[in-house]
């Protein structure tokens, strides 16, 4: 009986302790795991394909991930990095670019002239036609250049985007020589805009230039103030279809 005993105490020993080897294997892997986390948070695309590689070929799988594939649909001829937020879900692009022109204008203190928003998939850029652009003319301002530049390293990282360029005046009619009427000066100040862009190196592919005159006011035409408002340049950002 005492044999017996000790035969009972030592299977109960090993049952025991048997979880360790399990929670230790768990453990490796969840470090194994945060280790290939942090060498990816910084890699560009051309490295990040590499690790993917050698993960298949560990598989023996003849087909690469399919719910990686999407992250790997870049223009190779970006530079871009491919964040870890983004990866994980934990920030999207478009957060991340409305996120980049917030510290822009936050730095620069620019509040009054320049907005940025989310609207459903796409990212809207306002900015204040006075900081463009003279009363009725259609003619870049210099100082606007900075802010304009700026726009284009944000745009130039999230190239998958296209961009609407749109030009508002308010209700205050006009006719010039130059613009006979509010579509014009519109337009003119939208295309004079994507000029720009493409002489900073921006993809004419992903431009397009509207004017729509006074027919969106943000606000109503009622006030010194609001038609100021409503003289606007705006960036609509869309990501293109694949």
């Amino acid at each position: 009986m005492r044999k017996r005993n000790s035969n009972a105490n030592e299977f109960l020993d090993d049952d025991e302790t048997g979880w360790i080897v399990t929670f230790s294997d768990l453990m490796t892997l969840l470090l194994v795991f945060f280790i290939l986390l942090f060498s990816i948070s910084s890699l560009n695309q051309k490295k990040f394909e590499s690790v993917l590689e050698s993960i298949r070929i560990s598989l023996n799988s003849k087909q690469r991930p399919l719910a990686l594939m999407e992250v790997l649909e870049i223009p190779e001829k970006t530079d871009k990095t491919i964040r870890i937020d983004e990866l994980t879900g934990l920030t999207s692009r478009k957060d991340r670019i409305e996120k980049d022109i917030k510290s822009y204008i936050s730095k620069h203190k620019i509040q009054d002239n320049v907005s940025v928003s989310i609207l459903d998939d796409k990212i809207v850029v306002q900015i204040r036609g006075t900081a463009l652009f003279d009363s009725g003319d259609a003619v870049l301002k210099l100082s606007a250049e900075p802010v304009l530049k700026q726009l284009v390293t944000v745009f130039e990282a999230y190239d998958e985007y296209n961009i609407n360029i749109k030009g508002h005046t308010d209700n205050v009619p006009i006719s010039t020589l130059k613009y006979p009427s509010n579509w014009e000066l519109s337009a003119i100040r939208a295309t004079n805009v994507l000029r720009f862009f493409i002489s900073q190196g921006i993809n004419p592919l992903r431009l397009t230039a509207t004017g729509y005159g006074s027919l969106m006011p943000l606000r109503p035409n009622t006030s010194p103030e609001n038609r100021a408002a409503n003289r606007r340049v705006e960036f609509v950002l869309e990501k293109r279809g694949r």
